[in-house]
């Protein structure tokens, strides 16, 4: 099983704390919070992991290294100073990734998911995890159907987690979805997930699950602080 873990965000409102290093490599309970992943997906059979970079990209590699001491093999995938958006980034990660379905994490939260209960390939292109809102974001993204299908609006709205299993074909006609924000000749595209994903909605092919444990999106030092509290209480 492979995946793919997005680290090349610049962490503006996680500022100053970024300024010198990347948001992934803040220490969380004395690891790098990328590593609590990295851990955790190996533990769930993963072997292969790609990680797309972009600010003080040199970093993330040199103190990674090539994922051996985790039981995975790591391959890094720089992006220019210009980060590549969710859509943009997976695009661009697919020749290392291969032509089965593979899982997703967002570099940025910290959660006790199980990454073992995903499934190792959806029922249609892509099967999300969901949240509920956060406090500092309440209007949630998407609702779920009886079916357990992922539907773009609804009474019950919840929070995508940056967790989930993507098949390849999603992208199969990703310029005809974005359009003039992304002409497929303009190499790497740069370009957000959601278009995609909405254009899947719509014809019923995106399932998701809703998960009710521990789940944080490590976005400002303040949410960082009261993370690392909890993890010494």
């Amino acid at each position: 099983m492979r995946a793919m873990i997005f680290a090349a965000g610049r962490g503006e409102r996680m500022r100053p704390l970024t300024d010198l290093t990347p948001k992934p490599l803040l220490q969380v309970g004395g690891k790098p919070l990328i590593v609590w992943h990295l851990e955790r997906l190996a533990a769930a059979g993963v072997t292969d992991v790609v990680i797309n970079t972009s600010w003080l990209a040199e970093q993330i590699p040199a103190t990674l290294g090539d994922g051996s001491r985790f039981g995975l093999g790591i391959r890094y995938l720089y992006e220019g100073p210009t980060p590549l958006e969710t859509g943009g980034g997976m695009l661009n990660a697919l020749p290392l990734l291969g032509r089965e379905p593979f899982w997703l994490v967002n570099g940025d939260i910290f959660t006790d998911f199980e990454y073992a209960s995903l499934p190792r390939a959806p029922d249609g292109l892509a099967h999300l995890v969901l949240v509920d809102p956060p406090a500092q974001s309440t209007q949630g993204d998407f609702a779920v159907d009886s079916n357990g299908r992922l539907i773009s609006s609804g009474e019950h709205r919840l929070t995508y987690s940056g967790i989930g299993v993507y098949r390849p074909e999603l992208f199969d006609d990703w310029p005809l979805v974005i359009g003039e924000l992304a002409p497929a000749d303009r190499q790497p595209a740069r370009f957000r997930l959601a278009p995609l994903l909405h254009a899947a909605i719509a014809k019923g092919r995106i399932s998701a699950e809703h998960y009710a444990g521990v789940w944080i999106d490590v976005g400002t030092p303040e949410r960082l602080q009261a993370l690392r509290s909890s993890l010494q209480g």
